[in-house]
Parts: C-alpha cells; sequence; structure tokens
C-alpha cells in the first residue's frame, strides 16, 4: 500500500519534495519510483531508486533537477524536485516492483499509489 503526499500549487523555479510511505512488508526489497500523468498524456516514468538505494535512474526529462531517495527507518520514498516548469504539471504517482530493480519497475510496476496533484504555474 503506498501513500503519496505533498503536491499542491507551485509557482515555476521553485522546488518541491513528494513523500510517499510504504506500508508493505516489502519495502526494503523492492524498487521504488515515480511516474507522472499528465493531462491527455500517457503516463510516464520520472525516476526510480533500487531496493538497496545504491542505483538510481530517471528520465531525460527531470535528470538533473529531480532526486529520488529513501529512508528505510520511515518506509518512505522521496522526489525532490527543483527549477520546476509548467510541463511538470501532472498527477505523480509513487510506484514500487517486487523485483527490486529501477530497470524492470520501468516495464512492469508491481504497486501503485493514488496520484497527487502537482501543478506549476508560470
Amino acid at each position: 500500500h503506498l501513500v503519496e503526499s505533498g503536491g499542491g500549487l507551485v509557482q515555476a523555479g521553485d522546488s518541491l519534495r513528494l513523500s510517499c510511505v510504504h506500508s508493505g512488508s516489502t519495502f526494503n526489497t523492492d524498487a521504488l519510483g515515480w511516474f507522472r500523468q499528465a493531462p491527455g498524456k500517457e503516463r510516464e516514468f520520472v525516476g526510480a531508486i533500487s531496493w538497496n538505494g545504491l542505483s538510481t535512474l530517471y528520465a531525460d526529462s527531470v535528470q538533473g533537477r529531480c532526486t529520488v531517495s529513501k529512508d528505510n527507518s520511515k518506509n518512505t520514498v522521496y522526489l525532490d524536485c527543483n527549477s520546476l516548469k509548467s510541463e511538470d504539471t501532472a498527477v505523480y504517482y509513487c510506484a514500487a516492483s517486487l523485483s527490486g530493480s529501477i530497470y524492470q519497475l520501468r516495464r512492469v510496476v508491481d504497486g501503485w499509489g493514488s496520484g497527487i496533484q502537482v501543478t506549476v504555474t508560470p
């Protein structure tokens, strides 16, 4: 079970942190990450972190602006983004892969959060 928080309305150029609490028993072995879906577009991969936290993977559109991290003591995965743009406006979804692989997470997601809206204004 994945629950996102931290979304809302932000201005272009601002920073934002999204959090996702993973209440299942597989937090320490899952790959965890984030996807987003803008209005009228398909859901797309944003970034992911491996089960051990040693590897990360990002979409080209957010590379250098966003960071995925995890806190094992809080069973929480984070998405920190700066220099936000209007094109970052989307519903952001937390995702988990039982495989533990960030590459597998891009292709097969075993669990989804319900999503949280992020709106970036000009």
